[in-house]
């Protein structure tokens, strides 16, 4: 184990934020640092060399690892320009026995030790001493090349995995909006079971006319009969814990007493439950009999209506639900107020088809976030292994 005082020079920041901003040198926040190499097409703020030399700034050279050393330690980033630094963040620049890549990828794996080292005021925070004592098991340089390699590749993945989910996530917003905001000649309508265009008229309805509108309630907690049985009873934590729109468990559940001793309704499979208070616009369907606490209004579909549909309608409609809250606690839309909200609609068969669109366009921004946390995942472990040594590399091995 080296330490990396003895591998680096480390640059610290600047003693204050620059008065102006005229020049071209990227003047780089924590909050700047969003990719693996810096700065990025989206850097904002530049600075002269005078107005750097005024607040008493450093340049940082090229090819130094740069690591947020107040909050979010172990933060880190290689700059591709010359950079001057704010005062949360610091730089080492590697000597001849250590590599960039190599040194960037071991100090994002000692947070645990950084914190441990941290001056514990109302954010952690790492000063010159602090960074330089951070220690380094330090493989021969051909290794750390090799190890660099094998891991830039899983980081390739990741960026590849991570720009098709916004680029799904994109599509399917651009969808909503194109599918769900009513009929109009601008926009292609789907082909129905016939392979024909919809052209039926959509109709304004209210949430009261799609189903029937039933609040949640909480059992007493002090009777200990009314907890703990078989029956699920959500919460909006539930809810935005969802990596679907589907509930299948809760993390608490309530008897059948419970249901009798309280306003909770046992409300049946498919039902949509709405957060109207709090995280108001929060959703999720039932797979099975389900109970909500207060913080919910929750539809049973009516005939002519499909679950789906009011699902993906109602969340591209959020806004109208905020607009529509109230409280100087905490804001929340009234039974009646959410039972009047008014919105476009289509006929059952469309509905139906609109939701098998968005419900496919889902599946796909599902399985995308699936792979990219394995990815995520093989990269931790792997990290693990080779930056330990419990896993050697041998430098003739293909990655």
């Amino acid at each position: 184990k080296e330490t990396t005082g003895s591998l680096c020079t480390s640059i610290v920041p600047g003693r204050n934020k620059p008065k102006s901003f005229t020049g071209e040198i990227p003047w780089v926040t924590t909050p700047d640092i969003t990719a693996r190499y810096i700065p990025t097409k989206e850097q904002e703020l530049f600075v002269s060399e005078a107005e750097m030399q005024e607040c008493g700034g450093k340049l940082v050279p090229v090819s130094s690892v740069i690591m947020a050393a107040v909050g979010d330690l172990g933060l880190v980033a290689i700059n591709s320009k010359p950079i001057m630094l704010n005062q949360q963040l610091h730089a080492f620049v590697p000597k001849s026995k250590i590599t960039t890549e190599f040194l960037a990828y071991w100090l994002a794996t000692q947070q645990q030790y950084m914190f441990t080292r941290a001056s514990q005021t109302t954010i952690p925070y790492l000063n010159k001493a602090n960074c330089e004592s951070i220690p380094v098991l330090v493989p021969p340089l051909n290794e750390q090349q090799k190890i660099a390699q094998i891991l830039s590749t899983w980081d390739k993945a990741i960026t590849t995995t991570e720009q098709l989910l916004i680029n799904s996530q994109q599509q399917k917003k651009a969808l909503m909006q194109q599918l769900l905001t009513g009929a109009h000649p601008s926009k292609p309508r789907l082909l129905d079971d016939n392979g024909q265009r919809f052209s039926g008229e959509w109709e304004f309805k209210t949430i009261s006319q799609m189903g029937k509108v039933l609040s949640g309630g909480t059992p007493d907690t002090n009777s200990a009969e009314y907890w703990d049985g078989s029956i699920n009873w959500l919460t909006p934590t539930d809810v935005t814990a969802l990596k679907s729109r589907f509930v299948e468990e809760t993390a608490r559940k309530i008897s059948s007493e419970g249901v009798k001793n309280s306003s909770a309704k046992l409300l049946p499979a498919g039902s949509l439950m709405v957060c109207t208070r709090a995280t108001i616009g929060a959703l999720a369907i039932s797979t099975s009999e389900i109970c909500t606490n207060q913080g919910f209004k929750n539809i049973v579909p009516g005939k002519g209506f499909d679950v789906n549909f009011i699902y993906y309608l109602l969340l591209n409609n959020i806004k109208e639900f905020v607009r529509k809250a109230s409280g100087s606690t905490f804001l929340e839309i009234s039974k009646k107020d959410f039972e009047n909200v008014k919105l476009l609609c289509p006929e059952l068969q469309e509905q139906q088809k609109i939701a098998t669109v968005l419900t496919a366009a889902d599946n796909e921004i599902t399985q995308l976030q699936q792979k990219l946390d394995q990815l995520k995942q093989e990269k931790k472990a792997l990290m693990q292994q080779l930056l330990t040594g419990k896993r050697r590399v041998k430098v003739e091995e293909v990655a």
